[in-house]
């Protein structure tokens, strides 16, 4: 199911509108956090800029009343956000469990840089030693604040650390049973907005044996559309089923539940990248940049361009498991794929012709046809019926109380069909917005389109944005509250057209525009509040987003397990 993209957050003042348009269209209830609820309180440990605690502050009752990290500028960023709770600043392998106040339930996110195979390789110094001892410090805690409950966030490969057996056995004695749950951000939409990001993590879950178990199933069971059965709760189905481990897609996929659709694997709804993106910045014409880019970072806008010939982010930076230009490349409708904490990913839009064009009402004349294929049918597809486009040659369907057809320019970022009865969608000159997206190393998937959730965001600054140059007076992305420029006879903007058939002349690298990512895109695409606040200097306001957790996830898993300790139901099943 592709969701409609209607306009940038940083194209609008009307956050809070956009988010409810978003809410409706996923069918997702968001949960108020004002709502009364039985008092929560948790610890935050290694809380970094506040991920955890924003998602846990989402949940009715739940309060963070302490957070605690060894980073001076992460502490202040968390207290600038988060002022009701008390912090500290220390190397929690170093602090003593009764310095601090015992709490209902623990939240832990330690170092997972030791861990990841974003390292590239395996690490065994002393440095690495310790940074995955962090884990220990869970333990310690547990034992003498006996939680109700704890979660521990990490990036997957944790549980292929030698140790974790180890770990979990030492959980298991302090009288806590336990799940691993395996879940991407762009997927945790079960009480408010996911994330516009492909970022995998697990979270080990634990709780009181004896006490009720959380309800996983209803949890971790992402929205999701089957093309029989309309919106679902889907569920994981790992390709080993006796290896339970991993990343979505790669070693797990969703299904249908029900029997009827032969359990057909659908994908969850997501938010797109675009969601994110701030098309109303320029960037500077690769030609004019004083210094130019690396020759992997112009093959790869190259192979972006002669592949799709529309907007796409690349990844900037970086040439680990490159093999061969283009296959880090992914259509702007698609999730992004992880972001690190080092800009490095890139928007390329196409751009060309001129003002002027705008979408007209099937009533009025058709305007005047030249040897431009400028002009597309949009027919809604809604109900259980009403599910395909018809040509103009064909008779017109029954005309019911709900105004179903309408005539409209081509239309941009992949949207899906809808009643002319609503605002239409923006409209730009290509036609076709769609982009690439590629991640800069470690096991993570190609390029991924604009639309899809944006991928993990690292301590690395890896993510930058280019925009098609196509001669004077169409130099960026059109605006979604323009009209539409121009479509030339070299076809990019056709309804119909595939533009991965493209044959014609294809734009020179050098009239493309670039960027980086910009901070508080970053911010968004970790689903961080556009009011958050990041402290620090741009490379340091990356760190601090890359490190995070993104609230949506802390958000569900926080709930379950609140309505698992209050037996309160937090969100309908």
């Amino acid at each position: 199911m592709t969701p409609v993209i209607t306009q940038s957050p940083f194209q609008t003042a009307e956050w809070s509108a956009l988010d409810a348009m978003w809410l409706d269209y996923l069918g997702i209830t968001p949960i108020d956090p004002n709502l009364p609820g039985h008092q929560v309180t948790m610890l935050d440990l290694f809380c970094g800029a506040g991920g955890s605690s924003s998602g846990a502050h989402s949940i009715p009752g739940v309060k963070v009343i302490m957070a605690a990290n060894h980073w001076p500028l992460a502490v202040e960023t968390h207290n600038t956000n988060h002022p009701e709770t008390d912090h500290d600043c220390a190397d929690l392998s170093q602090v003593d469990p009764r310095r601090y106040p015992r709490t209902d339930g623990l939240w832990a996110s330690p170092e997972c840089t030791n861990h990841s195979q974003a390292k590239g390789r395996k690490t065994h110094d002393e440095a690495s030693e310790r940074s995955r001892a962090t884990m220990w410090d869970v333990c310690r805690f547990a034992e003498h604040h006996r939680y109700k409950f704890v979660i521990v966030e990490n990036v997957v490969d944790v549980v292929k650390w030698v140790g974790y057996r180890g770990w979990i056995t030492t959980m298991t004695d302090l009288g806590y049973d336990h799940k691993v749950v395996y879940l991407n951000s762009m997927h945790a939409n079960q009480a408010g907005l996911p994330a516009p990001q492909s970022r995998d993590r697990v979270y080990v879950v634990f709780w009181r044996r004896g006490d009720r178990r959380p309800d996983f199933e209803k949890w971790t069971s992402p929205r999701a559309v089957c093309s029989m059965h309309g919106r679902i709760r889907a569920t994981q189905d790992w390709k080993k089923p006796d290896n339970e481990w991993g990343r979505y897609r790669a070693q797990y996929v969703y299904r249908c539940p029900a029997t009827e659709c032969g359990h057909e694997v659908v994908d969850p709804m997501w938010l797109p990248a675009l969601y994110a993106i701030d098309l109303s910045i320029p960037g500077t014409r690769i030609g004019d940049r004083k210094r130019p880019l690396a020759t992997k970072t112009r093959a790869r806008i190259e192979a972006g361009v002669q592949k799709w010939w529309r907007p796409f982010t690349l990844e900037a930076a970086g040439n680990t498991f490159e093999r061969r230009p283009g296959v880090r490349t992914w259509p702007a409708d698609q999730v992004l794929t992880t972001l690190h904490t080092t800009a490095s990913k890139a928007l390329c839009v196409p751009v060309e012709g001129r003002d002027g064009k705008t979408a007209l009402p099937a009533l009025e004349p058709m305007r005047t046809m030249t040897t431009r294929n400028e002009t597309g049918l949009l027919v809604p597809a809604g109900g259980t019926w009403n599910d395909e486009a018809t040509t103009l040659s064909q008779p017109m369907r029954t005309r019911t109380t709900r105004e179903t057809e309408a005539l409209v320019i081509p239309m941009r970022n992949n949207n899906t069909v809808k009643s002319a009865g609503d605002p239409l969608d923006t409209v730009a000159a290509n036609g076709n917005h769609h982009g690439l997206l590629v991640p800069y190393y470690g096991s993570a998937r190609s390029a991924a389109p604009v639309t899809d959730p944006m991928g993990t965001l690292t301590t690395l600054d890896r993510y930058a944005m280019v925009t098609r140059h196509n001669g004077e007076g169409a130099w960026s992305s059109t605006g979604i509250d323009d009209v539409l420029r121009t479509i030339t006879t070299g076809g990019r903007g056709g309804a119909n057209q595939s533009l991965t058939e493209w044959t014609g002349e294809l734009p020179d690298i050098d009239d493309c525009l670039f960027r980086m990512l910009e901070p508080h895109e970053i911010k968004v695409g970790m689903a961080f509040s556009r009011s958050y606040v990041l402290l620090g200097n741009k490379r340091e306001q990356v760190r601090l987003a890359g490190n995070a957790v993104t609230p949506p996830a802390a958000r569900d898993i926080v709930g379950m397990m609140v309505e698992a300790l209050t037996g309160e139901l937090v969100l309908a099943a």
